[in-house]
């Protein structure tokens, strides 16, 4: 029963893949931005170099710098990645099994990959990068008997600039060309095949491993949704009453504006929070119950014991499969 209940708390994790539709929608806006950039980087920026050994290392670099970059920005701005941080520095992750951790980091990369492939795949699409790192590569051989045999790398190499390309070749431009797309442009759709197909997965692995019926997971997302902009939105006011009062009690008094008199006045004081209970309501967190009702959140699950005052069931809970 043990190992049972263990691996339903490890599936329960797999289901904060795809969490809610503002996850889907947050993705295709990073996709579209990532369209964007790299149709305005393909115009104004791209610039072949056209010569040998300098194609493949520039062109592999205009697909694979940017798409590092996105991936890089995409990690740091993901609020799991600083719950995970969180969680190993105040509790060194020991009561994160590995299904959790792995399913965890696992969302982090997901959301994280789709700018960097989105980048990928137009560059793909558009071949471009592709063609210029692959040119110097083109077999003579293959081009038919009326293209020169002598011609080396340092000719071919040249062929993504069409300017370049010698007179007597330049019949031969537009077929390398568009060999070159077409390979560019197979390897481009493969991707995107292979994309859909693991969204498709994971999505079917979201549903199968949610702890969940749809209309509950309907009401998590919207909770979700509004505890982080309710606790956004008073975090900022507690942040500006409590400097008011600090402020006051150097000067004597606080310059605020006629909104903020009012608010300050209807909260006459405010206390700073422990660190002990920021760290509660802090790190990963992983779906759980208590006596039947759902603790929909780290805050929730502090709230639900802070009423009973029982600190040390609350210090054990929030200890528990975090």
């Amino acid at each position: 029963m043990a190992a049972y209940a263990l691996v339903t708390e490890n599936f329960k994790f797999v289901s904060l893949f795809f969490k809610s539709k503002d996850v889907m929608i947050f993705n295709g806006l990073i996709a579209l931005g990532t369209v964007a950039s790299q149709t305005a980087y393909s115009v104004f920026a791209f610039n072949c170099p056209c010569s040998p050994g300098r194609n493949y290392c520039y062109g592999l670099a205009a697909i694979g710098v940017p798409a590092l970059a996105f991936f890089l920005v995409g990690i740091m701005v993901n609020k799991s990645t600083w719950d995970l941080v969180s969680e190993c520095r105040l509790r060194n992750c020991r009561k994160l099994s590995g299904a959790a951790a792995f399913a965890l980091v696992g969302t982090i990369i997901g959301r994280a990959v789709v700018a960097p492939l989105t980048w990928v795949v137009i560059s793909l699409l558009q071949g471009q990068a592709y063609t210029c790192a692959l040119s110097e590569f083109v077999d003579p051989s293959t081009l038919g008997k009326d293209f020169p045999s002598d011609m080396g790398s340092e000719v071919i190499a040249k062929f993504p600039c069409q300017g370049s390309v010698p007179t007597e070749l330049q019949r031969f431009w537009g077929e390398i060309e568009r060999r070159l797309k077409y390979e560019s442009q197979l390897i481009g759709w493969l991707l995107v095949a292979g994309m859909s197909l693991a969204v498709f997965l994971m999505l079917c692995m979201k549903r199968c491993s949610s702890p969940f019926g749809y209309l509950q997971e309907d009401y998590w997302s919207q909770y979700r949704s509004n505890e982080k902009t309710l606790f956004q939105r008073t975090a900022a006011v507690h942040a500006q009453l409590l400097a008011a009062e600090n402020i006051k009690n150097f000067f004597g008094f606080v310059a605020l504006d006629k909104e903020e008199k009012e608010l300050l006045a209807e909260h006459q004081s405010v206390s700073p929070i422990c660190s002990t209970d920021w760290n509660r309501v802090t790190g990963v967190y992983l779906y759980r119950e208590k006596n039947g009702l759902p603790l929909y959140s780290r805050l929730n699950k502090w709230a639900t014991y802070s009423l009973e005052h029982n600190v040390e069931a609350m210090d054990k809970e929030m200890d528990t499969f975090s």
